[in-house]
């Protein structure tokens, strides 16, 4: 029989894998992307409301734009990935590698960020109220104009050479 088109898409990606493909607007929506290699993939614009992407490689990605309200990122390797201003409140994002992605103006309110990889990844301008930062690596992460407490940064593991949200640099 013939997949529909979504199905026959989420069947490809997950016995082929999706490195540098052009998914830009695709709908991925509750798709059980676990484990499954996007890395340097176009997702823009893509519909991953509620996708579960467990411990996915997404590194070097364009997620700009993408619906991901509801999906499930942890352990999730978003390493290098374009992730400008998308609204991730109340995400789940625990160990999940974000290292030198650029998350600058995103809602990141009352998400899961605890022993996540953050190290040298743009949040200047996002707003991490009420986040968990709990053993994160935040170390050379510019956190310019970002809306985040000192009581969220003790939380953090490392923070050498990143930029406060005052633009002081952390020793």
């Amino acid at each position: 029989t013939q997949l529909d088109a979504k199905p026959r898409l989420v069947w490809e990606l997950v016995t082929q894998g999706g490195r540098n493909r052009d998914l830009s607007g695709a709908d991925l929506s509750g798709a059980r992307l676990m484990r499954v290699n996007l890395a340097g993939a176009n997702l823009s614009r893509a519909n991953l409301k509620g996708a579960n992407l467990i411990q996915a490689y997404l590194s070097d990605a364009d997620l700009l734009g993408a619906n991901l309200d509801g999906a499930y990122l942890s352990e999730a390797n978003l390493a290098r990935a374009n992730l400008r201003g998308l609204d991730w409140k109340g995400a789940e994002l625990r160990g999940a590698d974000l290292s030198q992605a650029d998350l600058s103006g995103a809602n990141l309110r009352d998400a899961d960020l605890g022993w996540t990889k953050l190290e040298g990844a743009d949040l200047s301008g996002a707003d991490l109220s009420g986040a968990s930062l709990r053993q994160s690596r935040l170390s050379r992460a510019n956190l310019r104009g970002a809306t985040v407490t000192t009581e969220q940064l003790r939380e953090a593991f490392a923070l050498k050479g990143a930029v406060m949200p005052d633009g002081t640099v952390h020793e």
